[in-house]
């Protein structure tokens, strides 16, 4: 808002009725604020993709020079190798055949990840970066518990314990959080976290913990082995 920078005014109202004002031209670019919730694919997104990109094939490059590939003996069709595990990333769902029935293993848990993906960008939870536990909801607690206590025990019949231990570890992680607002830096961190933080935390720690043990601590007819013990000899 602009200033007079001056002002005339006569004593006698009836000699000049009018007030003139000489107001200076406000100069000031006219902006408008206002909070995006989406910006443009190109160039936010695609930069920074092609920047990870490269970065992934140099390291790669340079794995490749300074260390040989662990490669075995030439494959022979007439004898199968025991165990023989599948490429790496699909040893989490090998695993997982070692608990459950094929057909649960192999077809349905799949197809429910698949799913959950398909499914996730068009509810609201994927809008909402608020914390968890922003609203003290007794609905939301017992949801909360309730999921977190019939995995524990789904999982818990199968004797699948690569799955139970970290669903009772970030479900007991989940649970602090909640009015940790208040309390030690530890507890406000979990605090801030997002249900959709703690979903993702939950698939990747099962998925990468499922890998690694079919990876290393799996041995003929896919027996628990220690990574230094020698069952090829």
């Amino acid at each position: 808002m602009s200033t007079p920078i001056e002002l005339i005014e006569s004593n006698d109202p009836l000699a000049n009725p009018w007030r003139v004002a000489l107001m200076r031209r406000d100069s000031r670019p006219a902006v408008r604020e206002s909070e995006e919730k989406y910006v443009m694919t190109f160039p936010h997104l695609i930069v920074r993709e092609v920047v990870l990109f490269q970065v992934v094939v140099i390291a790669l490059s340079l794995g490749a020079i300074f260390f040989d590939a662990p490669l075995e003996s030439i494959a022979n069709p007439v004898e199968t190798p025991n165990p023989a595990k599948a490429p790496w990333y699909f040893l989490g769902l090998q695993e997982l055949l070692h608990y459950f029935p094929p057909i649960v293993a192999g077809v349905l848990m799949p197809a429910l990840v698949v799913i959950g993906l398909v499914v996730i960008p068009y509810a609201r939870i994927n809008l909402e970066a608020g914390p968890l536990w922003t609203v003290e909801s007794r609905k939301r607690l017992i949801a909360v518990t309730s999921t977190i206590a019939f995995l524990i025990l789904l999982f818990g019949y199968f004797q699948c314990w690569p799955i139970v231990v970290p669903t009772a570890i970030i479900g007991a992680a989940m649970l602090a959080a909640r009015g940790g607002q208040h309390g030690s830096r530890w507890r406000q961190w979990l605090w801030r976290v997002t249900l959709p933080e703690w979903i993702m935390t939950w698939f990747v720690v099962i998925a990468a913990l499922l890998t690694i043990i079919g990876t290393f601590f799996r041995g003929p007819g896919w027996s628990w082995v220690w990574p230094w013990e020698d069952f090829r000899s």
